[in-house]
C-alpha cells in the first residue's frame, strides 16, 4: 500500500531545537495544535488534538526561526517516531503559513 498523505491545520504551540543529523541534514521536531467541526455519522463533532511533527533540511530551518502561535497548513506522511516506536509523526513535506 502507497497510500499515506495527511493534511492538517493549526496552530504552532511548541518548537524543538533545530539539530543536524550525521549526514548533515537539519531537523526539528514541533508540535500543532488543531481545532476544527466535523461531521460524523451525519452529526456535527467538535475535533481538538496535538499533532507531533517534524521538519527536514531548509523547512526545519524555517520553522525553527518561526513564533509559538503562527497558523500553519501542513502536509506530509505519518511514520514511527523511532524504529522501536508505535508513535506517529507527521513527517512534513509542504508548509504554508496561514
Amino acid at each position: 500500500m502507497d497510500c499515506n498523505q495527511t493534511v492538517i491545520c493549526g496552530r504552532i504551540t511548541e518548537i524543538g531545537k533545530l539539530r543536524y543529523t550525521p549526514a548533515g541534514l537539519a531537523v526539528t521536531d514541533f508540535i500543532i495544535s488543531h481545532t476544527s467541526r466535523q461531521v460524523e455519522s451525519d452529526l456535527p463533532r467538535q475535533v481538538e488534538c496535538e499533532v507531533s511533527a517534524m521538519a527536514m533540511s531548509q523547512m526545519a530551518i524555517t520553522v525553527s526561526g518561526m513564533k509559538i502561535g503562527t497558523s500553519v497548513r501542513l502536509a506530509g506522511f505519518l511514520a514511527k517516531k523511532s524504529r522501536m516506536s508505535m508513535y506517529l509523526v507527521l513527517h512534513v513535506n509542504k508548509l504554508d503559513i496561514i
